[in-house]
């Protein structure tokens, strides 16, 4: 058994699809968690997860770059189909998540550095925009108890700041990790999992795979995105995960029966599944 626990099944990538990609995953004994990046894609995840009786769950929550800014040209997303938000309703992304006890995160959220203004003052103000997004979502998942689904690009040293600064201590997963084993470890400390997908092919991530240990590690795909050296796929889905805990145990020199139970258990108890 595996669990994808970062895709996007909910997304307008799979309406032709998603069905019968869902059931090859659960027939190969892989669960997904798919995890919203707006309102809409987030009530598309929890319609999702209510389908199936087990196997299929959802995250809810307002990724930092579908916050509507005047501050960048912001551009839609083909695959992912999401809409801009000019703030983050508390009431209604609460109101949803309370519908399902199929929702089992809050995410995915975060900061997200890569297109920003040119000019200081104006990237200033966008971090700020951001960086304020993010708490009052951290606030949600603290009322609700929920862990929360970090997004983090070009952002980890801002990130680390704000959680290591609360007195609480948040549960939850960096997505995506793709930052130095230095950083890392502090997200380590902090008490966060550590997400790999298959970002560990484009990138030398090998010293945090070998360092970060199994226990503290969540396997993922953020299908249709990041699809790994070796499924020949053009648009990567939740089978997929089986090559990125390939990868893991490769680097680690352990079975991939090892990585598959722990990352497996690992997932099961940060999202109580």
């Amino acid at each position: 058994m595996l669990i994808d626990t970062h895709a996007h099944l909910n997304f307008i990538a799979f309406d032709s699809d998603r069905k019968n990609v869902i059931e090859k995953c659960l027939k190969e004994g892989i669960w997904t968690i798919n995890v919203g990046t707006n309102f809409a894609t987030s009530k598309k995840a929890v319609e999702i997860a209510e389908s199936y009786k087990e196997g299929v769950y959802a995250a809810v929550g307002l990724h930092p770059i579908n916050l509507s800014t005047d501050l960048v040209k912001q551009r839609a997303d083909s695959a992912e189909g999401g809409r801009f938000e000019k703030e983050f309703d508390h009431e209604r992304y609460k109101e949803l998540t309370l519908t399902s006890k199929k929702v089992v995160a809050i995410g995915e959220i975060g900061l997200d550095y890569w297109r920003r203004p040119k000019t200081k003052k104006k990237q200033e103000e966008f971090k700020k925009e951001q960086k304020e997004l993010l708490l009052k979502e951290i606030e949600l998942a603290q009322e609700l108890n929920l862990p929360v689904i970090f997004h983090c690009r070009f952002a980890q040293q801002d990130l680390l700041d704000i959680i290591s600064s609360r007195q609480d201590r948040l549960k939850g997963v960096i997505h995506c990790f793709s930052g130095t084993w230095q950083e890392a470890e502090r997200f380590l400390e902090i008490g966060l999992y550590i997400g790999l997908n298959g970002i560990i092919f484009k990138l030398d991530l090998d010293e945090v795979i070998r360092r970060t240990p199994l226990d503290r590690i969540l396997i993922e795909t953020d299908c249709p995105y990041l699809t790994p050296s070796g499924f020949f796929k053009k648009r990567n889905n939740p089978l997929g995960i089986k090559y990125v805990a390939e990868r893991i145990a490769k680097v680690k020199n352990i079975s991939f029966e090892q990585v598959a139970e722990i990352t497996t258990q690992n997932a099961k108890n940060l999202f109580r599944i």
